[in-house]
Order: structure tokens, then sequence, then C-alpha cells
């Protein structure tokens, strides 16, 4: 068993760094388990945060965040959470990779697992011309010629954002499964529907330069949106019982506080839901971080009257 903490931080993305930051500033003792290139930030690129003028990458800011948790005295170690259970004396233990901990809370800011193609090449393009966000990342992409991929409804959403923005637009689909009035509203937006088809390969080496699909068409790209939805790494979460959202279970469900149904979990972030930008996270990670902190301080007291 390793050091034992008032509290364990699942996640070091925004949302984690953040409610570390203000978890360790209420006096708390605070470890953050996780890997930086692990969040969905880290290949990103930020130019609407507010205070924050020109364009950053989320690589350094995640790294400036870990430096400015360090000098709140929290402590990291970049490794994945491998179990969670519940301690029979009170409190949640988290085993990592290669030691286990006890906390008296624990704070679940994983993110979520993009739905990604399986393409050669395609995490090596990420940020370099693929992206799994329209919302967050459609305005690199004036007057670029753009593709985005998927069935539901989220593609379909970010096609029609993209037309007001790039100069061409294609949706490849291998079937929509939306509704009426949004097949309505897609058909008279300009956007042109490739159907059904599928992308077969991914063509550049330093930036994504064009698509080929299943038919041996070739698309010359600026930019790829794979917009499949998000599937959550619920394990975690289910094994200890946490809520999940009851249509499908794919996020975590909290309250005003950020906490779950399970006394003393807190959740921050894209596991919460949408939408997945970092303002939401960030402010959900400090309501986490100032929760779990005065979950750990109340328990503290009632220990002492004792």
């Amino acid at each position: 068993m390793g050091k034992e903490y008032d509290i364990v931080i699942l996640g070091c993305g925004p949302a984690g760094l953040q409610a570390a930051m203000h978890a360790a500033r209420k006096r708390c003792s605070v470890l953050v388990l996780g890997r930086i290139e692990r969040s969905s930030l880290y290949k990103a690129h930020i130019e609407n945060y507010c205070c924050m003028e020109g364009v950053k990458t989320g690589k350094e800011l995640l790294e400036a965040g870990i430096n400015q948790c360090k000098g709140f005295g929290v402590d990291f170690l970049h490794e994945d959470a491998v179990k969670t259970e519940i301690a029979e004396s009170g409190g949640f233990i988290v085993g990592a990779e290669s030691t286990t901990f006890k906390c008296t809370a624990l704070i679940m800011a994983t993110g979520v697992s993009r739905k990604g193609l399986g393409l050669k090449r395609e995490k090596e393009l990420v940020g370099k011309g693929i992206s799994y966000c329209v919302d967050c990342d459609a305005n690199f992409y004036k007057g670029a010629r753009v593709a985005v991929f998927g069935n539901g409804s989220a593609a379909v959403h970010g096609a029609l954002t993209l037309k007001n923005i790039a100069s061409k637009v294609y949706l490849i689909t291998t079937g929509l499964e939306i509704s009426p009035g949004l097949k309505d509203t897609l058909d008279s937006s300009g956007v042109e529907i490739l159907c059904p088809r599928k992308i077969k390969e991914l063509v550049g080496q330093d930036r994504l330069q064009a698509i080929v699909l299943d038919d041996g068409t070739r698309l010359e790209l600026d930019g790829l949106f794979i917009e499949l939805g998000a599937k959550g790494a619920m394990e975690l979460a289910a094994f200890l019982g946490v809520e999940l959202d009851p249509e499908r279970f794919t996020h975590i469900v909290t309250d005003k506080d950020q906490a779950t149904n399970i006394p003393g979990i807190f959740a921050a972030g894209d596991i919460c839901g949408l939408p997945y930008q970092m303002a939401k996270a960030v402010g959900e990670g400090c309501i986490a971080g100032l929760s779990a902190g005065s979950y750990c301080q109340k328990l503290k007291r009632e220990a002492a009257k004792k």
C-alpha cells in the first residue's frame, strides 16, 4: 500500500488539474493519477478560452497546469488507475500500475475515449488534419476543404457548422440515423453527402492531405472530423456503483456540487457529458475540487469530536 491521501484524482486533463489546485488550496493532500498525453486536450489547439489570447497548444497548457499544481503541493504519478474499490474502513482503494493508494475522496476526471476509425496513421495525424470535435477545431479550417465522418446527429450538426466556415464540406456516412427534419435541413445545406461510404485510407505524412474511400474515390482534404460520438471509460466508475446516465450509460451523473450518488466520489469534465469543452471541464474541476476538499474537512472535524 502506498501513501494515504485525502483525495485521489483520476485523470490529468484540465478537469483533473483544476480540481487538484482547488483541493490542495483547501489544505488537502492530493494525488493525481494519469498521463497528460492521454488527455484529448494534449494534441489540440486552443483559441477560444476566456482571457487567453492567441492560439495555444494543449500540451503546453497541460504542462503549465502540472507545474501550478506542484507549486500547491500536489503529487503526481504518471500511471493509469487499473482498479478502484470501496475500503472496508471507509474511503476508497485505488490501484495504479505499480502500487495502491487509499483515499478519503475520489474525483473521476478521466475524460472519454473518442471512437476512431482504427486506420493506419490516424493517431499520428490527430491535431494535424484529423479532429474528433467540430466545436473545438472548426475555426482552424476557414476556407478549407473538409469532411465529416459519422452516421448520427453529431456528424450532421458538425457538417452544418462547418458549412459556414469551410469552402467545401463532405459528409461521409454508412447510413444516416437522424430525424426527418434534420435530414431536410441537411439536404438543403449544400453539404455534399457521400453515402454509403467508408474511409479506407488516410493520405499524408506530416499532415493529412487526402482520404481514400472504399469505392476508390480520393478526396483532397485539409481536415477530417470523425464524429462517431464518444464511449466513456466507465469500468472503474461502474465497479464502485456510480450512477451513469440512464439512456446510454456513457457518462457519470452528478449534482451541482459535482458529487455522484456515492458519498465521497465526485466527477468532472468530459466524463460528465457534453459539451466536450475545456471551459466546462475547468469549471467542473473547480467545483469538484472544492466539494471534495469540503467533504474531507467535514469528516476530519467529525472524527476529531469523537
